[in-house]
């Protein structure tokens, strides 16, 4: 065994990857763009991919099974020793199949490829070896050979695993862009978790219903005050049959109060309101709510729907205590 730093290692695996960037820049761009489309259109006929590999491939095939559907593709793992005793149950018209193999002849794999090629829609190969049995018989082969191995026998799956991860999520991520995914869709597929925090939209975090403080334009100052101090918010709403017409803060307030002093409770909302009050769609990740809030340094927004129609108010305590400052 050739004795090697654990720097050396890292570099082994590093030169598999820039090899790897080579060919896609190259002689496999044709082929890796024909894997996405192939994708594609698999999701447009509302068809899976369905990943398969066997020992320490079998788990680089796991890892991107789980990218695809974190990035909007729907796949599962499908463990080729265990299909062969009825798993294979999961495998159905109109999916597409990405196979590993480092040899390209993983037996466990090879008995599969006439099931496969009967029911699935195509098969992907990820393979060192370019002339092995199932790169031949996929539709799209994918290289992923590499110098070396960062074993110091050149016998145990390193680099080419590292290469076979890689390619895995720069498909799984060209796929979603091709496909238009946006952060909002990323959200919906992400609900627990810091993530999920971070990616959380206004109206899981607003307060609605009965919680929103909610006055008409004629209610007087005392009942402004009132409504502001139960609900606990610092802003009441100033609504004219639902819609949204005008805000009042505690900023308001202070400013009314200085400027009128007790005369302030001789008006009525519609007389304090700021009839222009920066406002979030419901259906905004609450990260942008915390941006507009940061920048018109205020905190609280309503929510309203496009008629605007007032649906919720979001805190900025809110959004303390989803961790997202």
């Amino acid at each position: 065994m050739t004795p090697r730093t654990p720097s050396e290692l890292v570099r082994i695996e590093a030169r598999a990857l820039l090899a790897l960037a080579e060919r896609l820049e190259g002689p496999m761009s044709a082929a890796f763009d024909r894997a996405v489309d192939c994708i594609l259109q698999c999701g447009q006929s509302r068809g899976r991919v369905v990943v398969t590999g066997m020992g320490k491939s079998g788990i680089i095939a796991q890892k991107i099974a789980a990218t695809l559907s974190s990035t909007g593709s729907p796949a599962l793992f499908l463990h080729p020793a265990e299909a062969v005793h009825g798993d294979l149950g999961m495998l159905a018209r109109g999916d597409v199949v990405i196979a590993l193999s480092a040899s390209g002849e993983t037996e466990e794999i090879l008995r599969l490829l006439a099931t496969i090629k009967r029911i699935g829609d195509a098969l992907i190969s990820f393979c060192c070896n370019t002339q092995s049995t199932l790169a031949q018989a996929s539709d799209i082969c994918l290289d992923v050979s590499v110098p070396e191995e960062a074993c110091g026998m050149n016998l145990a799956p390193t680099a080419s695993t590292t290469a076979m991860l890689a390619l895995g999520d720069a498909l799984a991520i060209a796929v979603s862009l091709k496909k238009g995914f946006r952060a909002e869709d990323f959200a919906d597929l992400h609900p627990g978790g810091k993530l999920g925090k971070r990616l959380a939209r206004v109206r899981h975090l607003m307060h609605a219903g009965d919680a929103i403080p909610r006055v008409a334009r004629d209610t007087p100052m005392k009942d402004v005050i009132y409504e502001m101090s139960r609900k606990k918010l610092g802003i009441t709403t100033v609504e004219d049959h639902g819609r949204l017409i005008g805000i009042i803060s505690d900023g308001d307030l202070r400013r009314l109060l200085e400027r009128d002093g007790a005369d302030v409770l001789n008006k009525t909302a519609g007389d304090a309101m700021n009839p222009s009050p920066r406002t979030i769609s419901p259906d905004e990740l609450a990260v942008r709510a915390l941006s507009i809030m940061e920048e018109k340094k205020i905190t609280s927004l309503v929510a309203v729907d496009p008629a605007g129609a007032i649906e919720g108010v979001i805190h900025l305590h809110d959004l303390w205590e989803t961790e997202l400052i």
